[in-house]
């Protein structure tokens, strides 16, 4: 098969990461895999890319992802039925391949569309019609949760839109032979609390950082990722007097190392599909906290720990117990592993092979 995979960029983040882990599982499988950004900024994914041999078109650097100048460039590359499956993530790369679609009259590409949220700007009662069409378009949508699944066709309202569920999966034995990293903790002798998440408006550092006001001196809070809000998350830190114990590792590549090396791993959010980084939190062996929101609760419940979104004090509270009663934080941290070990990649990858060649007959 000849696959393009179409995403706004390649900065941090789930949807990011996936097109990255499928690229190269499909290319393993002796595929052809081409991918396009609205956004060719270089980033560590890209150069992963890059080292797989995969080709990259870069439509723009910096522009705004809904430029017609997108779409012109999509509608070219894809023009004449190169390719097999286009498989788009993000929105803007998703409206513009629908209008490509039409414009060019269908064909025998197939189109693919995975939903990475369970909620978004467009789910409004005005949005809805443009939604249908939009959606009608793919020959599959790939929901990466069963609430994502729900709350789509909730919005959508149509059974001739074909929806489907694809659980999203880790690499859980690279997660697991992670070896952690002693010189971060040299200047941390107490409790780390730790989030891998990029800086967005649908996550909710803000909510971390409060708890550590709550939190003696001897909880120190590692943030990992990059994006809009960083500054905005930092400023706040300030303001509350806790920056000496909130450090900002930016964008790293050793995740994993990292994860293994804190002692408490939360993902506080507002909305989730179903997160990449909880999955990854869940499979090092150390407890793992979460906000009680769509995306979260789905994989977390039974296993994790969940807490009510935008609660400091009692985000603060749960982490003062799994700091401090080892018994409950080693059941916590074994039952988060057992459950990150149903959300497996090499299953993922095969479910969405299987996809495309079920549309392609």
């Amino acid at each position: 098969m000849k696959i393009l995979y179409v995403i706004t960029s390649l900065r941090t983040g789930g949807a990011e990461k996936l097109v990255v882990q499928l690229s190269g599982f499909m290319k393993g499988r002796g595929h052809q895999v081409d991918v396009a950004l609205f956004d060719g900024v270089e980033t560590d994914f890209k150069k992963d890319l890059e080292s797989l041999g995969v080709k990259i078109y870069s439509f723009g650097m910096g522009e705004s992802v809904y430029s017609l100048k997108m779409l012109r460039s999509l509608k070219a590359l894809i023009k004449g039925g190169k390719y097999d499956i286009v498989h788009t993530h993000n929105s803007s790369p998703q409206i513009f391949a629908a209008v490509s679609r039409f414009l060019l009259g269908g064909g025998k590409t197939k189109y693919i569309h995975t939903e990475h949220n369970t909620t978004g700007r467009r789910r409004t009662w005005y949005f809805r019609l443009i939604d249908r069409w939009v959606y009608k378009k793919f020959a599959r949508t790939i929901c990466i949760s069963d609430q994502a699944y729900d709350n789509l066709a909730a919005h959508l309202g149509s059974r001739k839109i074909r929806l489907q569920t694809i659980k999203n999966g880790a690499d859980i034995s690279r997660l697991v032979s992670a070896e952690p990293v002693p010189e971060l903790r040299k200047d941390c002798p107490g409790c780390v609390v730790l989030m891998v998440a990029a800086f967005r408006p649908q996550k909710d550092q803000d909510t971390l950082v409060r708890a550590m006001t709550l939190l003696g001196d001897d909880y120190i809070l590692w943030l990992v990722g990059g994006g809009e809000r960083m500054e905005e998350v930092r400023s706040l830190a300030k303001e509350l007097s806790v920056e000496s114990r909130v450090k900002f590792f930016g964008l790293r590549t050793d995740v994993p190392e990292i994860l293994k090396t804190a002692d408490v791993v939360v993902m506080s959010s507002h909305y989730e599909g179903l997160s990449l980084s909880s999955i990854e939190g869940m499979a090092v062996g150390k407890p793992f906290l979460a906000s009680d929101v769509d995306g979260l609760r789905e994989i977390v419940r039974g296993a994790g720990i969940l807490f009510r979104e935008g609660d400091a004090e009692g985000l603060a509270a749960e982490i003062r117990k799994v700091s401090t009663d080892g018994d409950y934080a080693r059941k916590v941290a074994g039952d988060c592993l057992e459950r990150a070990k149903e959300y497996d990649f090499g299953k993922m990858a095969l479910a969405y092979e299987n996809v495309y060649k079920e549309v392609l007959k």
